[in-house]
């Protein structure tokens, strides 16, 4: 249940405080003066859509808070959502903040931010909007599914949720099968491409990552052979062997004998002959080893033509399949394992089309059972539903809920329509396309009072859903909000005196300029008080017209409006939303307002025989 309301700086209303009841509630004024923008506040603050015309003119920020009565309901959602569940109330906050070229807004519960779809789901469980205009959703067809769902309850959630699991499970089991198909249909090319790339990479002999490298080497070597052997022999004649005694191995051994005799002498010597003589021995052994690799070193022009061969092969395989060495070994790799599984691996397409068509009679026997819970709900709202319309002046209405087969969905096989004809001997239509306004606002009363006993929905809200009608139906349908309010705390923005009269708490909204001679400014201390006595259960301003029933001066409400005025330092004239609750004597004149009349008397004795005949049908309600 809404227990408050707090706005600021919401389109016209600079400042509200609405405490708020149980029952039925209604407001009411002249067209225009900003009743529906408090019933937008609600619907923004649960996450409705916002725009920045929805910040007050002059400001940057609009604030919207709305607290509710804890209940079990709410207790297990927060636990779902796995959130601090609250001690006492739940307080739901929206900020708008205007940006440079857009809005952004923020969203809390119990100053913990929640996300759009958290609040979504919340808003779900505790207010419900009805307005006149809902034709076009009405008419959807999937709003009329969901709506004949809900009345089914339980049984009908719980096989929805069978069939869209059975749903999940048959779209992946085609899913398998359909990609196996087309897999089959590619896979005899696809294996005889393998094939080929297979047979060509293996006669290939593609081992070593490397090996165009080693063969580089060796193209280099045999390519020069003859500059090798003869630069090798030219090498060997300096370091070992040389014809006119001057290699670099005799000079070696000159100068250690010259350093032995110095030896004998002087001991200082031996590190240096020590060096001489390995370099002389490593003088010795590379200039037998460059002997050596020039004698191995051969001219072999075939050896030559076979590794250019080589190389130009690799380097064709790496140019087609647009590779280098090493990535077409590991593509080769990949060849051989892709023919592996395509040789036989995994489900077959028989077995892939057995699990398909148990799936799909699973999901067919899922949606059937749903059908038949439908058809049966269907039986039950119909009976319902008319029961409830013939109180609203409708007694001779025809109403059915019509399900279609269709294909098989998430939400089952069935496609709903409600077909409706509000006059004897004409056939039904969809009832989006025969309901008069005046119709389609009982009908969506009579919906409302239907779903009343099974919806978890504690809040109800009606915008001028007694639009179009008057006299006797409009008395109807005061009583059956009336009712409603016995179940659930309804609130209803109304011009009809009947509906009025039958209110538990009736608050006066108006648009009032402040800012002028006339008006006398109030101070910010005095709102904040007021503001502070208004979020106190059970106070005077609340209790106004329950406590006040013989006040002798009407205009005493002027004292209860809830936050009259901004502070005083805005001298400039702008228009700004008030609300204010009524007390006997002026809900009296607010009815005769709304009756209108000859003559005001005529309005007010109206007035008074409206109140009497609430007073009548509270009385017979009170009744065990």
């Amino acid at each position: 249940m809404l227990t408050a309301l707090r706005i600021e700086n919401f389109a016209l209303i600079d400042a509200l405080d609405i405490p708020l009841q149980a029952g039925l509630t209604v407001l009411t004024g002249e067209t225009g003066a900003g009743k529906s923008i408090i019933l937008d506040a609600i619907d923004a603050v649960l996450g409705g859509k916002v725009n920045a015309r929805l910040v007050r003119s002059g400001r940057e920020r609009a604030v919207l808070e709305a607290q509710f009565a804890l209940s079990p309901g709410l207790r297990d959602w927060f636990q779902q959502q796995d959130l601090p569940i609250p001690e006492q109330a739940v307080t739901c906050r929206r900020e708008i903040t205007l940006g440079k070229a857009s809005v952004r807004s923020r969203s809390f519960l119990n100053d913990q931010a929640v996300t759009k779809a958290q609040l979504e789901s919340l808003r779900q469980r505790l207010v419900e909007i009805t307005a006149q205009g809902q034709t076009v959703q009405i008419g959807s067809s999937d709003r009329q599914r969901e709506w004949l769902d809900g009345f089914g309850g339980a049984a009908i959630a719980q096989q929805r949720q069978r069939v869209m699991q059975a749903h999940d499970a048959a779209t992946q089991a085609k899913r398998r099968l359909e990609a196996r198909r087309k897999a089959d249909q590619d896979r005899q090319d696809r294996l005889e491409r393998l094939q080929r790339h297979q047979q060509e990479l293996t006669q290939s002999a593609l081992d070593d990552p490397a090996e165009l490298d080693h063969l580089h080497q060796e193209q280099q070597r045999l390519t020069h052979s003859v500059d090798l052997q003869q630069n090798s022999y030219q090498a060997y004649q300096i370091l070992y062997e040389s014809d006119a005694g001057g290699a670099c191995a005799d000079l070696l051994g000159k100068a250690e004998g010259i350093l032995a005799d110095m030896e004998r002498y002087d001991p200082a010597i031996t590190p240096i002959l020590s060096m001489v003589s390995e370099a002389l021995t490593q003088v010795e052994e590379a200039g037998r080893a460059i002997n050596a690799y020039g004698a191995s070193l051969e001219a072999d022009p075939q050896r030559l033509e076979e590794v250019e061969e080589r190389i130009r092969q690799l380097k064709g395989l790496c140019r087609r399949f647009h590779r280098t060495l090493p990535e077409l070994i590991a593509y080769r790799n990949e060849v051989n394992q892709a023919l592996g599984e395509l040789s036989g691996e995994g489900q077959s397409i028989e077995e892939l089309e057995a699990d398909y068509q148990k799936r799909q009679e699973i999901l067919t026997k899922a949606c059937a059972k749903l059908t038949d819970l439908r058809q049966k709900t269907a039986q039950k709202l119909e009976a319902q539903l008319i029961a409830e319309l013939k109180p609203l002046a409708m007694d001779r209405v025809q109403f059915r809920v019509d399900l279609q087969p269709t294909a098989p969905s998430p939400t089952g096989a069935d496609a709903i329509q409600f077909l409706f004809s509000p006059n004897p001997g004409e056939p039904l239509q969809p009832l989006a396309e025969t309901a008069s306004g005046g119709e389609m606002s009982r009908f969506l009363l009579a919906l409302k009072s239907c779903f009343s006993q099974v919806d978890a929905v504690d809040t109800l809200i009606f915008d001028e859903i007694d639009v179009g009608v008057s006299g006797r139906v409009a008395q109807a349908i005061a009583e059956k909000l009336l009712h409603l309010g016995q179940r659930h705390q309804v609130l209803c923005v109304t011009h009809q005196p009947m509906v009025a009269a039958l209110a538990d708490d009736h608050w006066h909204v108006n648009k009032e300029v402040i800012g002028e001679e006339t008006t006398a400014p109030k101070t910010a201390k005095s709102r904040k008080s007021r503001q502070t006595k208004g979020n106190t259960k059970g106070s005077a301003a609340t209790k106004a017209h329950r406590d006040a029933d013989n006040d002798p001066n009407p205009q005493n409400a002027d004292s209860k409006v809830i936050n009259p005025t901004i502070a005083s330092d805005e001298t400039a004239i702008r228009t700004v939303v008030r609300i204010a609750p009524l007390n006997l004597n002026q809900r009296r004149e607010e009815l005769a307002q709304l009756a209108g009349g000859a003559t005001h008397q005529e309005a007010l004795s109206f007035a008074e025989a409206l109140l009497s005949q609430a007073a009548q049908i509270r009385a017979t309600l009170a009744q065990p």
